[in-house]
């Protein structure tokens, strides 16, 4: 009785681990999605301050929407060098191995002689293990 109870429970332990680990699966996305908003937030606010003190060098005035469009455009440019370049051979190189390239492909024959040979290992395993068993007989 006590034996299926510790089988019970470390099922049980086993289930809980799983569902918790479950749930955080997606903590790498938080993570990633919290740095996005310090790394943002932070260039909103640099990009302000340097616009405000190259309009006043100028003698220009302060305009949200030039702010608003100069610093959307830098984001974009940043994106467009970095983000959808890493993006792309994310992307790229998962797809292909889904797909199958021929690099990522084994061909049927050479599978077949990997196979024979983990067999032939066995045999010649196997006769060793009687040939030991016949000695000691």
């Amino acid at each position: 009785m006590a034996e299926s109870y510790n089988k019970k429970g470390a099922s049980n332990k086993k289930m809980m681990l799983l569902t918790k680990l479950q749930k955080n699966r997606r903590g790498f996305l938080w993570v990633t999605l919290g740095f996005f908003l310090i790394s943002l937030t932070a260039h909103w606010v640099s990009a302000w301050f340097a616009y405000v003190q190259e309009q006043q060098a100028h003698s220009q005035p302060i305009r949200a929407g030039d702010y608003l469009n100069m610093t959307f455009r830098d984001i974009m440019e940043n994106w467009q060098s970095e983000f959808l370049q890493l993006m792309w051979q994310v992307a790229g190189l998962s797809f292909l191995l889904y797909v199958g390239s021929p690099q990522s492909k084994e061909s049927s024959e050479r599978i077949e002689e990997k196979i024979d040979l983990i067999m032939k290992k066995l045999q010649e395993r196997n006769l060793d293990q009687e040939k030991k068993e016949q000695i000691a007989r």
